[in-house]
């Protein structure tokens, strides 16, 4: 196996009529999505490049994937934008990225030809007649480590940059979480996360090699979420996998008391702390399915270590981020780069075929992170440092701590904010929250939603941590920033906090 689309083509000789993708408007079955993405691969054969990026701006929806099949048709490499960025972002990925074109639907055509000058229309490259024997001379071209797709994340500098990752890659994390989640031909996935994050990766290759079906979830319903179960219902969706940001609008809004999710039997989620209370609501109502916590970076494809639930948590406790995932390898290095095998925490690194090649155009970036294994001095071993600090259990679980960028200096002590934000998340009344650090007026400052009063918060807190860790400073909000890709907004919060005070 060396290319993705071995996979999608033995699902539709397997498959053929069976649907494999869907959304609200649309449906198409193994055998047209084949059809249609050779359809979009001979189309860009007329650029006569190879191994070259091509950046995608279309809606999360079915034309979206079969545009993304059709460009590796091609012999290139995705770029998935997303429609709804400011052009300015857009044009600072494109100065790194400068892709050979740029394929829209007719609806992004205006926006699209501000920012590039080769622009490709879905709708019109869709009517294009297949050519078979092109199409089989560029695979035979093709290797594993050819790139597949390159996602572009939110840089510590501003400027974004672009994880490259290879098919290699995703053949083989994509067969690890088809294998360790059992998703089959019987497999109903409702997809929550955007194609431009790095979780949809999983949704989309799991389905694509188990010849299962991907239910695109409408992103309104999310805020409807009795009608986005009434949704779930109607597509029999049996296995989900979200940000704990979108299972929270569950839990906190109570759905499950009102309404039966009746099919459901996984429920997968990565991208953030999960609050245990919300995995409790969810546990309560729905016992008999699989919980797993998965962690990883982008530069690892999408996940390097993950946790089944096994055993009950009280609300206060945190979830362990688990084991490595089988062919990647995990451990911790201290600030000497010397290996941690005890109970104190270091930085968790990863080797293996997950790892991305690196970040398109960025050298100087890449080698930050992706960096000689300092434990093996015998012959060359990529790593990548993913700027996690983690620490053993007494199970020898791995138990996530915070960001290296997260752990702050205050009043003599070294705090991580991760940890605040576990005490206050055991809270009742609490419905989401973030502690983000003022470093000019050198102020720990706690931003939360739900019906709690401040002073209820701090005696609540006052059990939990010592009182150097305390928040110097509360803030309510109506609702809370997210970013893209569904996660708490912090760089937002942490920018404008100080405009959002009572």
């Amino acid at each position: 196996m060396k290319n993705v689309l071995e996979f999608l083509e033995q699902s539709s000789q397997k498959y053929f009529t069976k649907i494999a993708f869907t959304d609200e408007n649309n449906e198409i079955s193994y055998g047209q999505c084949v059809e249609d993405a050779q359809r979009i691969g001979t189309y860009l054969l007329s650029l006569q490049v190879r191994r070259q990026p091509i950046a995608v701006m279309m809606d999360k929806n079915v034309e979206s994937l079969i545009a993304f099949l059709g460009v590796i048709y091609s012999g290139n490499f995705y770029v998935v934008i997303d429609a709804l960025m400011p052009s300015d972002r857009i044009q600072a990925i494109f100065e790194t990225l400068k892709p050979v074109a740029f394929l829209c639907q007719r609806q992004y055509e205006e926006k699209a030809r501000t920012l590039h000058q080769q622009v490709f229309i879905y709708e019109d490259m869709i009517q294009t007649g297949i050519d078979i024997e092109k199409l089989k001379t560029i695979r035979k071209q093709m290797i594993d480590t050819d790139p597949l797709y390159a996602l572009f994340t939110s840089g510590s500098t501003g400027v974004p940059k672009g994880a490259v990752v290879s098919h290699r890659n995703v053949i083989n994390y994509a067969s690890w979480f088809q294998e360790t989640f059992n998703i089959q031909a019987d497999t109903q996935f409702g997809s929550q996360t955007p194609f431009y994050f790095s979780m949809s990766v999983s949704d989309v290759f799991s389905t694509i090699i188990a010849g299962a079906t991907l239910h695109i979830l409408p992103k309104k319903l999310f805020s409807f979420p009795i009608k986005l179960i009434e949704y779930m219902n109607e597509k029999q969706v049996n296995t989900i996998y979200w940000v704990p940001s979108a299972l929270g609008i569950i839990a906190n809004m109570k759905v499950l008391d009102y309404v039966e999710l009746h099919h459901l039997q996984k429920v997968l989620f990565a991208g953030e702390v999960m609050p245990t209370k919300h995995l409790n609501y969810w546990r309560k109502h729905i016992p008999n399915a699989l919980y797993a916590n998965l962690f990883g970076p982008t530069e690892t494809t999408d996940i390097c270590t993950y946790y089944i639930v096994d055993r009950e948590f009280q609300d206060d406790e945190v979830l362990p981020i688990g084991k490595a995932c089988q062919n990647c390898d995990v451990f911790l290095l201290d600030e000497n780069n010397q290996e941690v095998t005890d109970h104190r925490e270091g930085e968790l690194c990863v080797r293996g075929s997950f790892l991305a090649l690196g970040y398109y155009n960025n050298p100087s970036k890449t080698q930050e992170v992706f960096v000689q294994n300092p434990l093996n001095k015998s012959y060359p071993e990529m790593i990548y440092r993913t700027g996690d600090l983690v620490k053993y259990n007494e199970r020898n679980e791995l138990i996530y701590i915070t960001r290296k960028d997260f752990q702050i200096k205050h009043m003599g002590y070294r705090i991580e904010l991760g940890e605040i934000e576990a005490a206050v998340y055991a809270l009742s009344n609490i419905q989401s929250c973030a502690v983000i650090y003022d470093e000019k007026d050198d102020k720990i400052v706690l931003i939360y939603t739900g019906k709690i009063t401040d002073i209820a918060i701090m005696e609540g807190i006052s059990h939990k941590i010592p009182h150097y860790m305390f928040p110097n400073k509360i803030i309510k909000l109506k609702a809370m920033p997210l970013n893209q890709n569904g996660k708490i907004d912090r760089k937002w919060l942490k920018n404008h906090y100080y405009e959002e005070e009572k």
